[in-house]
């Protein structure tokens, strides 16, 4: 579903997110009737604004170094930075990485000029003011910001693994490693989150070991495709040898 779009780049959500906001108007309801509803959907709302920044923020460090971001997906999850091609150059891939948790400190600061928390609050009690979205938005771009530079690979923290790797190995190698250590990570993160009953957190993890899977297959892929074309390419480069034979005319008997 498409939403609209900022600088060229479209931004759209995912159907699944109906889903998400029927559970949340429900969580909303069940503490305080219309008034909790309306209140959680908007602050999840307020939180996937900020999950929008994050992206934007990839989107402009891409763009620097002129890579093409055409959408910017959002899930019930969380969001992805469509792009083109990912930078094969460690240091870009870093920087681009980073950018997105960087603008999550961003807002952090913006936001701890004016938000407070008094002793003993709590982020699991529903708080109808604009003081409590305020330390509600603090926690969420937290969470955000440490939980995308975990070594797990594609995400945020896994990418910086792979470029810092990719340093001392090839491209293939260190998105082979990169991916490895992403699956032990989510593994271990959805194996914990189970165990506290946090089933929505465990299906991200699950997410992170599809979707290193599958980049990892796709630089595979694309690796076997350049070296069959540069085989290719040097057997049409080939000088053509001509083997000499005698062509005088054979001799009358």
């Amino acid at each position: 579903m498409n939403l609209f779009r900022v600088r060229g780049i479209q931004i759209s959500v995912h159907a699944s997110f109906l889903l998400l906001f029927a559970y949340v108007a429900w969580e909303g309801w069940s503490a305080a009737a219309w008034v909790g509803a309306a209140w959680l959907t908007g602050s999840v709302l307020a939180v996937f604004v900020c999950v929008t920044l994050h992206e934007l923020g990839h989107v402009a460090a891409a763009r620097y170094f002129g890579v093409r971001v055409p959408r910017i997906l959002l899930l019930p999850i969380g969001g992805m930075a469509e792009m083109e091609s990912i930078p094969r150059r460690p240091r870009e891939e870093i920087i681009i990485a980073l950018a997105g948790p960087a603008v999550n400190y961003v807002i952090i600061g913006i936001l701890m000029i004016f938000v407070r928390f008094p002793e003993g609050w709590s982020p699991f009690y529903l708080e109808l003011s604009v003081a409590g979205l305020g330390r509600y938005l603090v926690v969420a771009n937290v969470i955000m910001g440490v939980f995308n530079l975990l070594p797990a690979f594609p995400m945020d923290g896994g990418r910086v693994l792979r470029a810092l790797l990719a340093m001392r190995m090839t491209y293939v190698g260190a998105t082979q490693v990169a991916a490895g250590v992403g699956k032990l990570v989510a593994i271990a993160g959805a194996g914990f989150l189970i165990y506290h009953g946090v089933y929505m957190g465990a299906a991200l993890f699950a997410f992170i070991i599809f979707a290193g899977e599958r980049e990892r297959r796709a630089v595979m892929r694309a690796e076997q495709e350049a070296e069959h074309w540069l085989r290719v390419r040097a057997r049409l480069s080939m000088p053509i040898q001509i083997k000499e034979t005698d062509t005088k005319p054979p001799a009358l008997v």
